[in-house]
């Protein structure tokens, strides 16, 4: 078995349910604030991800990103281009795998971002894209589980480069 480190950045505009979602994930979801403050710090929150059919786990460098806006906010959507042309200079052109996280899902009746155009900003991005309530629980886990496998096939395919390199 193998364990990978990982460091995931959580990024997104206040508001958009990025320490919500986190505390989900890391808690399996046995702990929702109803009561926020906004978060004016940086928070660690570590946890083990199995990957599915290999025995293998990833953890706790910035190696991958999770951009979280809020589904009921055209603002928040607009600056995920910002945000990840922040990301990307901060992991200087490193290809760094990450996911689109429309966040939210459960306020339905208040939505401004529709799915297909998140979907194709995502795509264009190089990014899968998700939909999530933390609030419900709802698919929290999927882009974490997507960036813990992303991370995973980057470590198969450098080493499975470097055993090509040796002599043998």
């Amino acid at each position: 078995m193998v364990r990978l480190r990982a460091r995931c950045l959580l990024v997104g505009d206040p508001a958009v349910g990025k320490s919500a979602l986190s505390q989900m994930f890391h808690s399996d979801g046995a702990l929702f604030q109803k009561n926020y403050s906004m978060t004016t710090r940086v928070e660690l929150l570590i946890k083990s991800v199995n990957i599915p059919d290999s025995g293998d786990s990833v953890w706790g460098e910035p190696s991958l990103v999770c951009l979280v806006f809020d589904l009921t906010s055209e603002n928040s959507f607009a600056s995920c281009g910002r945000w990840m042309e922040r990301v990307r200079t901060h992991c200087r052109g490193l290809n760094v795998p990450g996911v689109l996280v429309g966040n939210k899902c459960d306020l339905s009746a208040r939505r401004e971002v529709q799915t297909a155009v998140a979907q194709e900003w995502a795509h264009s991005q190089g990014l899968e894209y998700h939909e999530t309530s933390a609030k419900e629980m709802e698919n929290v886990e999927a882009p974490l589980l997507s960036l813990a496998r992303a991370f995973h096939t980057l470590y198969q395919e450098r080493r499975e480069t470097i055993q090509n390199l040796s002599p043998g």
